[in-house]
């Protein structure tokens, strides 16, 4: 086996399993941050450790218009995307939310407007959407009635609403930067501007709403600033760094399935490790989005 497959290997290991553990390092991190204070200090330490490494390796920037590309998609993927998962889940556990970011599939079927008149003459394709959503509103709908819920049912709605919102978010950065691909041989160049650019907007956002008025490094848990670290390095780093160069040397329906495995993980990991509760019902919502993201991926493949 060559290196590069072994790469390619590790990368997928990064993106199934690290990026399933985030939900729950996020939920960890809101013990002790507020959500835009937690978002700019991972993006910000991530942001400074990959300028640090282009600048030991020597590496070639972007400029002009590759910088506001990047700046665009990295506000939408990382500062809108991943920024509004983690205020949802002031309202709903990790398992919930990766439940809900596993419609991304379908939601980049709504939101391309170029492939339209495919996928919507497609019995099948409107088929996966039609299952997909509805296991989206099953499983929040019993996550309430079972008591399995953070809060009551406005909790369950608000949280579940914003962490869809996240989704449309990373959906539109990653449209947008495929459209306006950039031609730049650094990817962890592209990434430090993606997570700079998020830094500074969730800063800004974390001023305007009076976050930082509660910050007290001194008061905060070491569950949190642990949380914080895992965020950084395998979340921002490890993970993003792994998906951003898979998406350049795999197809985009193969790398996409990271979000049949994610919720799974998210599930497990947060039953085992915070005690999260999922009920029977629950575990059939899960099945019937992922069924519906399966199906829709596997004509989109098949038309290729």
């Amino acid at each position: 086996m060559n290196t590069k497959k072994i790469l390619i290997i590790l990368a997928f290991i990064a993106i199934y399993f690290i990026w399933g553990t985030t939900y729950l390092a996020n939920l960890f991190g809101l013990q002790g941050m507020k959500p835009f204070v937690l978002s700019t200090l991972r993006y910000t330490a991530a942001a400074v450790i990959l300028l640090v490494w282009c600048f030991v390796r020597r590496l070639s920037f972007p400029k002009g218009g590759q910088l506001k590309v990047l700046a665009i998609s990295g506000l939408l993927m990382l500062g809108g995307g991943a920024g509004f998962v983690v205020i949802g889940e002031q309202y709903i556990n990790s398992g919930h939310a990766a439940v809900i970011i596993a419609t991304e599939p379908l939601l980049f079927l709504l939101m391309d407007k170029k492939s339209w008149r495919t996928n919507f003459s497609d019995k099948w394709m409107l088929t996966g959407l039609l299952l997909g959503f509805t296991g989206i509103f099953m499983f929040s709908r019993f996550t309430a009635a079972t008591g399995t819920a953070m809060g009551g049912v406005m909790e369950t709605i608000k949280g579940t609403v914003l962490v869809l919102l996240s989704s449309v978010f990373w959906v539109s950065g990653t449209l947008y930067a495929r459209r306006h691909q950039v031609s730049h041989s650094s990817g962890v160049a592209d990434a430090a501007v993606q997570h700079l650019a998020a830094a500074i907007a969730c800063c800004v956002i974390a001023l305007s709403q009076g976050e930082w008025g509660s910050f007290s490094p001194s008061e905060i848990p070491t569950t949190t600033w642990g949380a914080l670290a895992f965020l950084v390095v395998m979340g921002s780093l490890v993970a993003f760094i792994a998906f951003s160069w898979l998406i350049k040397v795999r197809p985009p329906a193969i790398v996409s399935t990271h979000t049949y495995v994610n919720p799974v993980v998210a599930v497990v990991i947060g039953c085992l490790i915070a005690k999260e509760q999922i009920a029977p019902m629950q575990i059939a919502a899960l099945v019937m989005v992922l069924a519906g993201v399966v199906l829709t991926a596997m004509k989109k493949t098949s038309a290729l």
